[in-house]
């Protein structure tokens, strides 16, 4: 495993809060738009995969919130709104890999809570591109421990963050 290293950035996009990832993956463009654009593979690592096409202007009733996507355009961006946040994955060739750009613009939820559970979602990617399968249970381990980096990192206090995972996580996360 990697070890845990907080490197998802906070930043503000049109005066919103959106916290953005960017990981590098040793696989093609075309192999990773697949893994987050069909559902049967966004469901292998992300939570909640949508059923969608996806398809520009498709949209999606989730029994509540409508999934809106904004943008396909395969294999490099596809965007969304859920709950009235934008998320985003922009993909681009770099080297014989993939650079991998995910944001989502967060609003009032917590930041590095939010952070953290990107991070411990987006770590299950890679084993799922290589042929593999990281749990739930796996990737959250360090749940904890990522969580303190992302407080520290954007000066917030980790105590509601700790109660969410001892009520939320159990003593499953370290």
């Amino acid at each position: 495993m990697t070890p845990p290293r907080a490197y998802g950035t906070l930043t503000t996009v049109d005066g919103r809060p959106t916290l953005r990832f960017e990981l590098d993956v040793p696989y093609p463009v075309e192999r990773v738009w697949r893994a987050v654009s069909v559902p049967a593979e966004l469901e292998q690592f992300f939570p909640g995969a949508a059923p969608w096409t996806p398809a520009t202007g498709e949209e999606i009733d989730l029994g509540g919130p409508v999934l809106s996507v904004t943008e396909a355009s395969p294999p490099h961006r596809l965007e969304w709104t859920f709950a009235g946040q934008p998320q985003s994955f922009a993909l681009s060739e770099q080297g014989d890999g993939c650079r991998l750009v995910f944001t989502h613009v967060i609003d009032a939820l917590p930041a590095a809570q939010t952070a953290t559970g990107w991070e411990c979602y987006l770590s299950r990617l890679e084993p799922h591109l290589a042929g593999g399968h990281r749990t739930e249970a796996e990737a959250h381990a360090h749940w904890l421990e990522i969580h303190d980096l992302y407080a520290e990192k954007f000066g917030v206090d980790p105590e509601p963050g700790r109660a969410w995972a001892a009520a939320n996580l159990g003593g499953g996360a370290s």
